[in-house]
């Protein structure tokens, strides 16, 4: 008979949050309670439960007990950016966006030249198993090279290209770790591409294009299911040789079953946008993201956007990164605490909206709804503790707290 000697046990941990106001997709419980084993939720209630062989004890002390948030775009923060190619910065934008209730996040790169992108593939493989007190990686997020030149925003036109099959082919040998990619779908090869990465289980988004709306549903047709920072790196109605033409914000709307992220800073996007893209789209469709550079939870100032090394400097204030003539936005330094507060305080949508955009639709984006994205018994315990004006008083990841104020 074979046994199983009892100092090789694991030990099954039980920790009890209670007397809080529990988040759940569509309402919130008043009085609410969570039981956690190990790394997952196994109870969920209202009421005051058993503490029988409960080893930790946690009081929300009447603050909200959310869903962990999930940012499907960023790419630095705490003075760290992902293209700096180190360990180091990986961990250090794991860590600062865990103090604002990130729990899960998609490292996301800049265009680049292909050594320092293959570069960053193999820093992410490093990382990822070194990261056990932050945000958790849960794919790579590329943004370029493929994009309209005139629509390139900060990314630098040294390395835009159209998609070809010998260097996207490329990429995808160099690492399995791609989970989204955003891509102008009007260029030569895109649509193609689309589909290629479809089949992979890698989401293809439309970003930084100059589509019109007709190439846009030509582009959704072929698997792109995502628009990247909806209104940004993008255009709507335009006029060509006379006659008027939607544009990808349009299709972005007329497409049903096509999900947007934006950033909600309150910047990139004023009031009256953020409150008609909800109008349209809806919370089921809407995934917040901070798109932040390396400012992010940090003071304003000089930094670079983009990696130290090759990076483009620019000015941090008043919330927003721009560049040095202050003649355009140049990144944004939101963090995901500040998309949810600026959802419920300015665009006026129900709490159980901006969480939900922040948690349970993202992780349906990625397909991962039935791991992560909401407070149900069996899920991963990601988990955030915060009051009345969303700031964040405790961040815990698979079960353990990695953040408390």
């Amino acid at each position: 008979m074979n046994t199983i000697s009892a100092s090789h046990e694991k030990k099954v941990v039980r920790r009890l949050i209670t007397n809080g106001k529990l988040i759940q997709i569509d309402k919130i419980l008043e009085d609410g309670y969570i039981i956690i084993e190990n790394d997952k939720i196994t109870a969920i209630g209202t009421g005051h439960p058993s503490s029988d062989d409960i080893d930790e004890i946690i009081d929300a002390d009447q603050q909200y007990i959310s869903p962990g948030f999930i940012d499907l775009h960023t790419h630095g923060a705490g003075g760290a950016d992902f293209m700096d190619g180190t360990v180091d910065a990986y961990l250090t934008v794991a860590n600062t966006h865990a103090c604002y209730g990130t729990t899960a996040l998609l490292p996301t790169t800049l265009t680049c030249p292909d050594e320092e992108l293959f570069h960053t593939f193999e820093i992410y493989r490093q990382a990822k198993k070194q990261n056990t007190k932050g945000a958790k990686f849960l794919g790579i997020h590329l943004e370029g090279p493929y994009f309209a030149y005139s629509q390139r925003g900060a990314q630098d036109p040294a390395n835009l290209k159209a998609p070809t099959p010998e260097h996207y082919t490329s990429i995808l040998n160099a690492t399995d770790d791609i989970i989204r990619w955003s891509i102008a779908p009007e260029l030569d090869g895109a649509l193609y591409l689309g589909k290629l990465l479809k089949e992979k289980q890698i989401i293809p988004s439309v970003g930084h294009t100059d589509a019109i709306c007709e190439e846009v549903m030509e582009a959704h047709k072929a698997g792109y299911s995502l628009m990247t920072h909806l209104y940004s790196g993008m255009q709507t109605v335009t006029r060509r040789n006379a006659l008027r033409y939607a544009g990808a914000v349009e299709a972005a709307f007329l497409l049903e079953d096509m999900d947007v992220e934006i950033i909600a800073d309150g910047i990139h996007l004023p009031k009256s946008l953020l409150q008609l893209i909800h109008k349209f789209k809806g919370a089921d469709r809407i995934a917040l993201v901070t798109d932040s550079m390396r400012g992010a939870g940090m003071p304003e100032g000089v930094y670079k956007l983009g990696s130290l090394k090759e990076g483009q400097t620019v000015m941090v204030e008043e919330g927003v990164a721009k560049l040095l003539d202050r003649s355009a936005f140049a990144g944004s330094v939101a963090t995901a605490d500040r998309l949810v507060r600026t959802m419920v305080q300015l665009a006026e949508v129900s709490l159980t909206d901006a969480v939900k955009m922040m948690t349970v639709t993202p992780a349906r984006i990625l397909h991962m709804e039935n791991r992560i994205g909401s407070l149900e018994v069996g899920k991963t315990a990601d988990i955030l503790l915060f009051d009345n004006q969303i700031r964040i008083s405790r961040t815990i990841i698979n079960g353990q707290t990695v953040y408390q104020a």
